[in-house]
């Protein structure tokens, strides 16, 4: 027989994977990370646990103002949820603590990335594509870095999306050092 968790444990779990990845993350990263990625959760019960968790004030939005596009608001565990987890967390099975901490360990670069490191395309008037590379600070409302470049197919705009993620940090870098840096 499965062990199936009650709500005060799926509270925790969702509590445990927030303290591990250490970077505030955003609803979808959190609902990906416990139900796609892994079987931690179902879904409807991590929706469920994150909306409880906020109204407790163990979880907080980290950046919610009201220009900023909803699927960017990054969450990020409190004090008080650090304290209560501290309390409680034997109550998750040891075998799921030690998944999630590996899990955290192996993936949170991956997922700091993806949520800084993002990209947009979209199709001009003459046929050609605008691709739209951004390095999104959990803080600030506006990017931190953007690049418009325009490229002759979908295929080129997207190709250069993709290499962004990998390429972001390397670039800015670059950039930087060759325009601002005093050096």
């Amino acid at each position: 027989m499965d062990f199936i968790p009650d709500s005060t444990v799926k509270k925790l779990i969702l509590l445990f994977v927030l303290d591990r990845i250490e970077i505030p993350l955003t609803e979808n990263s959190i609902v990906d990370i416990c139900t796609s990625r892994n079987n931690w959760l179902g879904y409807m019960d991590c929706k469920e646990a994150l909306g409880q968790l906020i109204d407790a004030k163990f979880i907080y939005k980290l950046n919610d103002n009201i220009e900023q596009d909803p699927k960017d608001i990054r969450y990020s565990i409190t004090i008080e949820g650090r304290n209560c987890l501290s309390h409680f967390f034997t109550r998750i099975r040891q075998s799921t603590r030690e998944e999630i901490s590996e899990y955290a360990k192996q993936n949170r670069m991956v997922f700091k990335r993806s949520q800084e490191y993002v990209y947009d395309y979209f199709k001009n008037t003459d046929g050609s594509h605008t691709v739209v590379l951004r390095i999104k600070e959990p803080l600030l409302a506006q990017p931190m870095f953007e690049i418009r470049l325009k490229t002759s197919t979908r295929n080129a705009a997207v190709s250069a999306g993709k290499k962004w993620c990998n390429k972001a940090a390397q670039i800015y870098e670059h950039v930087f050092e060759n325009l601002i840096s005093d050096n």
